[in-house]
């Protein structure tokens, strides 16, 4: 008799599991937004490094964690570390200025107009050639970025390497070397 129980309740189950995707669905934004220039989407404006404006556009929960895509306006000729991010592709599109991407063993240099691809689990990095430069970017899928940068912005002082990598592991990405230099 348990076991009949069993099966039936599994069968109750099914319209449930089959209409999941339509349940998630369900709190994707089905409303157009506009999100004013410099202006985060939701939450408090963020500074990477303490000075760029890095203004989330499109959130994770508009996409159900599909896509998040951010502003990066850059005021001085810098750049993250050498990173990977092993759930995450990116791409970049140059808005404003000059910029070196590295992504694995390619070395190239973008240009406004320009948009480059970084697949997931190929290390990358840039550097800003340039005073000013701007940058699109979108993350796909949209995965921990939005909280990694929340989390950075809330920094006080610069972490140790130790302390960089904890964070990045947390966020499934990894420091793996230096910035570039000019």
């Amino acid at each position: 008799m348990k076991r009949k129980k069993f099966l039936l309740a599994s069968l109750a189950t099914l319209p449930a599991i089959a209409s999941a995707p339509t349940l998630l669905a369900a709190s994707r934004s089905k409303t157009p937004f506009v999100v004013d220039a410099g202006k985060p989407r939701q939450g408090e404006p963020v500074k990477f490094m303490g000075m760029h404006p890095n203004e989330l556009k499109i959130s994770s929960r508009d996409t159900d964690g599909e896509l998040s895509v951010f502003e990066y306006v850059g005021l001085a000729k810098t750049g993250p570390p050498l990173h990977v991010h092993f759930e995450q592709d990116e791409i970049f599109y140059i808005v404003e200025g000059e910029y070196r991407f590295v992504v694995g063993e390619k070395t190239m240099q973008l240009n406004a107009g320009d948009t480059v691809f970084l697949p997931r689990n190929i290390p990358h990095t840039w550097l800003q050639l340039t005073d000013r430069g701007k940058l699109i970017y979108f993350l796909q899928p949209a995965g921990k970025m939005e909280e990694f940068f929340a989390y950075m912005n809330k920094l006080t002082t610069l972490p140790s390497p130790e302390e960089m990598e904890k964070v990045h592991r947390q966020h499934n990405m990894s420091v793996v070397g230096p910035p570039l230099t000019l």
